[in-house]
């Protein structure tokens, strides 16, 4: 019972000790500096790429000899193109007595998308930022909280802005570096977040609409008296191939990546519902050839019970798949 006691009493100092924010607990001796970002632009958005260009300001005010302005964009690449414009060659003395200076920045950032939701994806576009000269038990940077993040007219074509936000983790290496006498690995860094999404409309109309369309159209065939059989069979191999190249022309956008995302699961839906269609017409005119089936009217009846049932299972399968993935 008293070890189970000092248990519980111990995690309980363990919670207690541990900020809950998510943020890792800056050490006190450590120099704080406030950091804020505003964004200006951001475009040339590359998913295939895993990329994206932005252009904003980044500012910093600190009391202390430590510069927290020799600074590294850990995500940056093509850092050969990237633009630096200093507000100051040295830093602003602040009525406070702290320093100011920023920069502006255009460069080019990588983000590793996931589409398993796509085309109802969102992503957290990140810039993260580190000190060079001074690891986290040195100096800590702190998220400048008050004021807009990006331009009031900012916006990315074909994506809906949902918001940004700023924070900041210790980063960890687990490296000396190649310097033996380096003790301390683990810096501070800042990390700017826009929270993007494909719009709705962008699902509905551009790629489930003409899905819907081909599906109901493969679905005719069933609507066709069973005496014509090669009309019936006819409108489903024709949707089955209108499938496959409408899933090519969205595939074409994406990178290669090795799981399915969302629309493809539809896809696999619609191909499974089409092939059902065509192994219903292709029994029905078996047994039709057969004569096992007196009245050919009587199963045009109850294949137009079936489409009904196929298409309400398909948009049932369809959402589904929408609220798991």
């Amino acid at each position: 019972m008293k070890g189970a006691l000092c248990v519980f009493f111990i995690l309980l100092l363990g919670l207690w000790t541990t900020d809950l924010s998510g943020q890792a607990p800056e050490p006190e001796d450590a120099q704080q500096a406030r950091c804020g970002i505003y964004l200006m632009n951001l475009y040339d958005l590359n998913v295939s790429e895993y990329s994206f260009y932005a252009d904003f300001y980044v500012w910093m005010k600190w009391e202390g000899d430590r510069d927290p302005m020799n600074i590294e964009f850990v995500n940056a690449v093509e850092k050969w193109g990237f633009t630096q414009l200093d507000f100051s060659d040295t830093a602003e003395v602040l009525e406070d007595g702290s320093s100011y200076n920023g920069m502006r920045i255009e460069g080019r950032f990588f983000h590793s998308f996931d589409l398993r939701r796509f085309p109802l994806d969102r992503h957290e576009l990140d810039i993260r930022i580190e000190n060079v000269d001074y690891p986290q038990d040195s100096l800590a940077y702190i998220p400048e909280t008050e004021g807009d993040l990006f331009r009031k007219d900012f916006a990315i074509p074909g994506w809906q802005v949902e918001g940004a936000r700023m924070e900041t983790h210790s980063n960890f290496y687990n490296t000396d570096f190649g310097d033996p006498g380096a003790k301390d690995s683990t810096f501070s860094n800042f990390t700017f977040k826009l929270v993007i999404s494909r719009p709705l409309s962008y699902f509905l109309l551009k790629l489930l609409l003409p899905l819907l369309v081909v599906i109901m159209a493969s679905l005719g065939g069933l609507l066709i008296h069973p005496n014509h059989i090669d009309a019936r069979i006819s409108l489903p191999i024709g949707g089955l191939l209108s499938c496959v190249f409408l899933q090519q022309s969205y595939s074409s956008a994406l990178p290669d990546v090795g799981y399915m995302v969302l629309m493809d699961k539809i896809y696999l839906l619609s191909y499974m519902l089409i092939a059902a269609i065509m192994l219903r017409i292709i029994v029905v005119g078996n047994r039709l050839n057969r004569k096992e089936r007196k009245d050919p009217d009587v199963v045009f009846r109850r294949d137009r019970r079936y489409t009904f049932y196929f298409f309400i299972l398909f948009l049932m399968g369809a959402g589904v798949l929408i609220l798991i993935s």
